[in-house]
């Protein structure tokens, strides 16, 4: 069990649970699943860079991404239907905590100039998501290896009903919001 499950069903429920009155336990919204997605949009003209691209989101995750593809084609962009273009990878259980600890204790704060994520990126059904500018805050990433900074979305998907529950469960789980 990871030191963020602990406090999830130690110090957060009980505080959940308080704050919204729940009758049951099981009303408590929990963190379902984590996604990261890296979108490699040079990968059309030169493919080598989707391997790269792959291997570093292996080394964040510790599980192998899926490569996604085009779904449709752009002439503007040079783009054909089922051209890979990026790599996703979806994390649950052990591995979701394990890299939620990660983000909101060690990557976050070594953001430049950070002040604090977003309070207004939920999407109504309690589901977050953040950017991330660049792969560099990654203690796992060794900054003479990279060979272009590539920024990912990481959306945390949540079983809260409302967007007020969603940020108390992230907040009381340890994510810097905003002042």
């Amino acid at each position: 069990m990871t030191r963020l499950q602990e406090k999830y069903s130690e110090t957060v429920i009980p505080a959940l649970v308080k704050q919204f009155e729940y009758s049951s336990v099981m009303e408590c919204p929990k963190v379902e699943k984590v996604v990261i997605n890296l979108g490699v949009g040079e990968a059309i003209s030169n493919p080598k860079v989707l391997d790269d691209a792959v291997n570093e989101l292996t080394l964040l995750s510790g599980q192998k991404p899926v490569i996604t593809k085009a779904k449709k084609s752009i002439a503007n962009f040079k783009l054909r239907d089922g051209m890979p273009i990026g790599c996703k990878v979806t994390l649950r259980g052990e591995r979701m905590y394990e890299f939620l600890d990660k983000l909101f204790n060690i990557s976050l704060p070594r953001v430049r100039d950070f002040r604090g994520v977003s309070k207004t990126a939920f999407d109504g059904r309690g589901n977050y998501t953040l950017g991330v500018k660049e792969q560099l805050i990654f203690p796992e990433i060794n900054f003479d290896k990279v060979n272009k900074v590539r920024g990912m979305d990481i959306v945390i998907v949540t079983s809260a009903k409302t967007n007020e529950e969603a940020k108390a469960l992230l907040s009381e789980l340890g994510m810097p919001f905003a002042k």
